[in-house]
This record gives structure tokens, C-alpha cells and sequence, in this order.
């Protein structure tokens, strides 16, 4: 079977794509659109991509999964060219009758993402991707040891591991990554997607402090740097919450670096109220910031508040994230002749442990070493082994 997948959204996503091509049997030409509904532009790119896979292959059978597509299904099945739409639940064995596997994979890259949960038990106002997903579920600890050691024999030079909410993990995130590191010899660079720093367990930062396969850069989902707001978003978490746990991961680990979500124009959102999330750029030391003009989504409470004129949304969007550049640029221009630990993933880019983008001249595909940082070329470093 010819499988093309098209993924939009989170990395979980990435890793059910590889995973449904992988496991799928020879037959019939499949394109796989695996959805995201985390804002209405997700969903706006989602039916324009359909839209384009049906164009350019009128005669491949198009199958539409992911949470844009549970959400709202019969939408989907009227599209042309759609052939199935399938749930997040049903999604890995879509197009074959699986066995229970942890999705892992990212097209052949030598850094794969490995799920080790889905779902969320949480509410946050702005969120509908727990409609999508359901509930927090936690993959047995052996489907994750069996995932990574087959990602290792396909080539993986670092494992993500990846969910909707990893830090919600079955009896810790921390834990669990103990247990892969002492089960799996061969791992030798473990890196974490997204986190909530509320539920950071005292073994995971046990790890940050004294494990060297533990890579030192933490995604935090931060959404906002005011209180009210982020009562009316239902986080869990105060601005002095997030401060601290920041302080708490660099006390630990001095060379870590921190990226944040944000979101800007949350409903009711006052200009102070937007200069407090500006400023949490620099009280949490954010290198890389995943900004986000608030959009509601259907049927969530943030979308029954008060808005905010879609100018003002855009423009406090692009303050944030033109404040994020100029901090990250200055960080980049900071580690220029330094040393640096880099993993090369393709036409001698790659990343840093710190997961700063770097440039190798002539590094082959899965070399990994120390490299010297000799310039910065925008967002990019430029290097040489050392």
C-alpha cells in the first residue's frame, strides 16, 4: 500500500502517522490527513489540505483522522474526495487491524516521537482538545520500552517522548523516565515534550540535576503570565508558581533552557494584564515561545466570554512573539564560541542539546558530537566539530 500521511498539530500526531504507515498492509493507495483542532486556523489548514491532497490525487482514497475530525466528523465526510473518517480511538488501526503498540515514529528521523499517553483530565476554558482526546490514559510502561528500543534499531539517535499530557503520567513522568534510561542502555539522549510544571515530580527533577541522557530543554505550558487570567483560563497555576518551577529546573540544572506556550488576547485580557504575560518572558527566561492569538473553539467556555476586538488579539499576538524573537536572538548570539553537544538530523542541521538550531558544514545524517559555534546566521547557528 502507497501511504502518504499529512500532519497537522502536535507531535503525538507525528508519531500515529509514522505508525499508521508502518503497520499498514499492501493494497490500495490511502493519503492520510491526521487533524488538529487546537485552534480554528488548525482546522482552516486541515480542510485546505484535504482540499489540496484531493487535487493533486484525485484517484488516491483520502482518510481523515485526528481531533479536528472527532470533533466534527460529518463536516469532514462531505468533503470531496474523503473517502473515511475515523476517531482519535480507532485511529492507529484505521487502516489495519493493529496490535495495542505506543505510536512512535517521525517519517525515518533520527529523533522519533514516543507516545506515552493521550487524553486530558483537565479543563482549561480555552480547550476542547479533551473533547477530542477523552480522558488521561497512560500506556503501559513495556508498550513504551518495546516503542523506544524499536525506534533505536530503526535509527533513532534521540527519543521525544510525547502525549497530550505527559506530566499527568501514571505514576509520575519522572518515574517513568528512570525506568526507560535503567531498562534501555542504548538511550542515549531522552528529551520531553510539553510540560506542565504543576505536575513536575520530584524524580523528574531528581533526573534534570544529575542525568546527563536527560537533554537540558524544558517546553513549559505556561498560556499566560497574569493571576485572573489565568484563574479564567482554569489553570492550575499561579505566575509565582511558574516563576518557581523555572527557578527550581535552572537551580537544578544550570545550563537548561526554558520554552513556553503563551496565549495573547485571552478574553477579558486588559493591556496590564497582557504587559504581566510579556514580562513573564523574561522572569522565566523563555528562549523559544510557541505564541498563540487566543481563538475559540466551539463549545468551551472561553468562547462564551467577552472578546476581544481580532485586531487587538493579532497585535498583542505579534508584540509577544516580536519579544520572543529578540530574546532569542540575543540567547543564540550568546552561545557563539561555546561548545556545544549537537545531534545532525539531515543536510547537516540538526540541534543542540539545548535544542538550539545548528548548521555543521558537511555533518552527515545521525552524527552526533561536540561542535564549536562560529557565527549565527539569523535563527540559526553555524558550527564546526570541535
Amino acid at each position: 500500500m502507497s501511504v502518504e500521511t499529512i500532519t497537522l498539530g502536535c507531535r503525538l500526531n507525528f508519531a500515529e502517522s509514522d505508525t499508521i504507515a508502518r503497520t499498514a498492509p499492501p493494497g490500495e493507495d490511502w493519503i492520510v490527513v491526521n487533524s488538529c483542532a487546537v485552534t480554528n486556523e488548525a482546522v482552516r489548514q486541515t480542510r485546505q489540505a484535504i482540499r489540496r491532497a484531493h487535487r493533486e490525487r484525485p484517484s488516491a482514497n483520502i482518510l481523515v483522522t485526528g481531533c479536528a475530525a472527532e470533533l466534527d466528523r460529518s463536516s469532514f465526510e462531505m468533503m470531496d474526495g474523503v473517502s473515511r473518517v475515523v476517531g482519535n480511538a480507532n485511529k492507529l488501526n484505521s487502516l489495519a487491524a493493529n496490535d495495542v503498540i505506543a505510536p512512535a515514529g517521525f517519517h525515518g528521523h533520527v529523533r522519533s516521537f514516543v507516545a506515552v499517553q493521550t487524553g486530558c483530565d483537565h479543563r482549561c476554558t480555552f480547550c476542547s482538545i479533551w473533547q477530542a482526546r477523552g480522558p488521561s490514559h497512560s500506556l503501559p510502561f513495556e508498550l513504551i520500552r518495546d516503542a523506544v528500543a524499536r525506534e533505536i534499531d530503526r535509527g533513532a539517535k534521540e527519543i521525544v517522548l510525547t502525549g497530550v499530557d505527559i506530566t499527568d503520567y501514571e505514576g509520575g513522568i519522572g518515574r517513568l523516565c528512570q525506568r526507560l534510561l535503567a531498562s534501555e542502555p542504548r538511550l542515549d539522549r531522552l528529551r520531553l515534550s510539553s510540560l506542565d510544571g504543576v505536575e513536575m515530580d520530584d524524580a523528574l527533577f531528581e533526573l534534570i540535576a544529575g542525568e546527563p541522557r536527560l537533554l537540558p530543554y524544558f517546553h513549559l505550558s505556561l498560556q499566560a503570565g497574569d493571576d485572573l487570567i489565568l484563574k479564567r483560563m482554569k489553570r492550575r497555576h499561579s505566575r509565582a508558581d511558574a516563576v518557581r518551577t523555572v527557578a527550581r529546573i535552572k537551580a537544578a540544572r544550570p545550563d537548561a533552557t526554558i520554552g513556553a506556550d503563551l496565549i495573547a488576547g485571552f478574553p477579558t485580557e486588559t493591556e496590564g494584564m497582557a504587559l504581566n504575560s510579556l514580562k513573564l518572558l523574561d522572569d522565566c527566561d523563555v528562549v523559544a515561545a510557541h505564541i498563540f492569538p487566543f481563538s475559540p473553539r466551539p463549545n468551551t467556555p472561553a468562547a462564551r466570554m467577552p472578546q476581544l476586538p481580532r485586531e487587538l488579539v493579532k497585535a498583542r499576538a505579534a508584540r509577544l512573539r516580536d519579544a520572543a524573537a529578540e530574546r532569542r536572538s540575543r540567547w543564540l548570539h550568546s552561545l557563539v564560541g561555546s561548545v556545544q553537544r549537537v545531534l545532525i538530523e539531515s543536510d547537516g542541521k540538526g540541534h543542540a542539546d539545548n535544542f538550539a538550531p545548528v548548521t555543521v558544514a558537511e555533518a552527515v545524517r545521525g552524527a552526533t558530537g561536540l561542535a564549536r559555534i562560529t557565527g549565527n546566521d539569523a535563527d540559526h547557528l553555524t558550527a564546526v566539530w570541535a
